[in-house]
């Protein structure tokens, strides 16, 4: 898809870009995704907290949701960040969700990353395959140059899941974000453009 029609997909009030892969797909949150979203938050509750900045109070009410949403939207139309919802092929399920966030252009051409999964969704394989799919927006799609991530340093999987991935170890950050109240070190990683990664069959769909 050429540069201009992508833009053109996201100059629409609600963006409807999907990328599918062989088990998951992606594409941009919608007003229809708030119970399913709200649900898998819930359940994922104590599983996700930890490794996430405070929840708001409001954080899985409809209030909520609606706010998030339209933040999403805002920045899909602005260039600046695109959230997606990871899904199932088979049923359908909400699963995750995974964003490219602080988006840069000019001589940088660079975003950051991240993700996260529901409770029962994890050690499935899904978050990697979203991961590729993200990745292939990223660099085919926005001609981006360098996509960079993080995690805490004792968050093993998240650090297995960007080596398979094809991210690079690059140093920790000192207090880099603010989780779970506390700021707190991160082990930094990005992968270029130009890099070797897994291959994964991408059908596109708007």
């Amino acid at each position: 898809m050429a540069r201009g029609r992508v833009f053109g997909l996201l100059a629409r009030r609600q963006p409807r870009l999907r990328l599918v892969g062989p088990s998951v797909s992606i594409r941009c949150p919608q007003r229809r995704d708030r119970r399913a979203w709200i649900a898998v938050r819930q359940e994922s509750k104590g599983f996700l907290e930890p490794w996430e900045p405070v929840w708001p109070r409001d954080a899985l009410t409809p209030g909520g949701y609606r706010r998030r949403l339209e933040r999403f939207h805002s920045e899909w139309h602005a260039g600046t960040g695109f959230g997606f919802f990871l899904f199932t092929n088979d049923g359908g399920h909400l699963v995750g969700g995974i964003t490219l966030a602080n988006v840069r252009r000019g001589v940088v051409q660079s975003a950051n990353v991240g993700y996260w999964t529901g409770e029962p969704y994890i050690r499935r394989g899904y978050m990697f395959e979203g991961v590729q799919l993200c990745l292939d927006f990223a660099f085919r799609h926005l001609s981006l140059h360098r996509i960079e991530a993080a995690c805490l340093i004792d968050n093993e999987a998240s650090r297995q899941l960007l080596l398979k991935s094809g991210f690079r170890a690059e140093g920790v950050a000192r207090k880099y974000l603010c989780i779970a109240g506390k700021w707190q070190d991160h082990e930094t990683f990005a992968i270029l453009s130009s890099d070797p990664r897994p291959s994964v069959p991408v059908v596109e769909t708007t």
